[in-house]
């Protein structure tokens, strides 16, 4: 079982990601992905505060994990969870997001950002790059994880299958999938409007998979995921499956397609500070 006072302890850092989204979407003069970053918010604080072993004072070190944020159009959510973490100053993603030759772009960007692994956002394209990499890891005997976090709309492309019955051909014990499940793309919802995923966690287990079904915002069942992973030397790829909310945390974005990218108003900005405050009883 997780530890109670780490589950409290990641469960205020979530908190104060969320409230940090909602500031620089309030501030920020364009769009910002936000109903997909509420949604992966506490999947991000359980991976860069709990579960990958980083240090962003040597974030080059050879048995550091890697993670790759495949739905690259969440990067200011992942950029806000490693700011709390130490790689990055809140001030500067805000003072800078979007803008031309910023390091905080609205996908993420290794050129500018040299700790991350690789810059992404083109839909399909992380799982194949983490395979790769947790092949070359075999191959030089190396222990760490690659973990990649996917979307669930892009799982709807082909070149996800075919890294995932890669992966599980080459028997990647040390790779590790997680989908964000919010059941939502930019204009539909899935398994209501047009494309039918279900039974979702199947058709990874039919690929060879070991699967791990959880409540992507029960901070106990993230960290216990998290700990009880499958060695890295195993046999089996794991996906853990995550069940969210877009938009999790603000009432009235919550499973809205309207939300899956947006700017608030003065209102809107209250209103969802409000929100937050009241789901996390911080009211008074």
């Amino acid at each position: 079982m997780a530890d109670k006072k780490e589950v409290q302890r990641l469960t205020d850092i979530a908190y104060e990601m969320r409230t940090k989204l909602i500031d620089l979407c309030g501030a920020y003069e364009g769009s910002v992905h936000i109903g997909g970053d509420l949604s992966m918010t506490d999947l991000l604080v359980g991976l860069f505060h709990h579960g990958l072993n980083l240090d962003p004072d040597d974030f080059k070190n050879p048995e550091r994990d890697r993670f790759i944020l495949s739905k690259g159009h969440g990067a200011v959510c992942m950029y806000i969870a490693m700011c709390l973490r130490g790689f990055f100053d809140y001030d500067e993603i805000v003072r800078t997001y979007g803008q031309l030759d910023s390091a905080f772009g609205m996908h993420p960007c290794k050129v500018h950002l040299p700790m991350l692994e690789c810059s992404s956002g083109s839909l399909g394209q992380g799982l194949p790059m983490a395979v790769g990499m947790a092949i070359s890891a075999k191959q030089k005997k190396q222990g760490h994880r690659v973990v990649c976090m996917m979307g669930d709309g892009e799982t709807c492309e082909g070149s996800i299958w075919e890294a995932a019955l890669t992966a599980s051909s080459y028997k990647l014990g040390n790779l590790v999938g997680i989908i964000d499940r919010n059941k939502q793309m930019m204009c539909s919802h899935l398994d209501e409007d047009l494309i039918f995923q279900d039974p979702y966690a199947d058709k990874w287990k039919a690929f060879g998979w070991n699967v791990i079904e959880i409540d992507g915002h029960d901070m106990n069942a993230i960290v216990d995921a998290l700990d009880n992973l499958p060695p890295a030397s195993s046999y089996r790829p794991t996906a853990i499956v995550a069940h969210t909310i877009k938009g999790k945390g603000v009432s009235f974005m919550e499973r809205q397609v309207g939300w899956h990218a947006g700017k608030l108003n003065e209102e809107d900005y209250k209103a969802a500070r409000e929100s937050l405050a009241k789901n996390y009883g911080k009211e008074g």
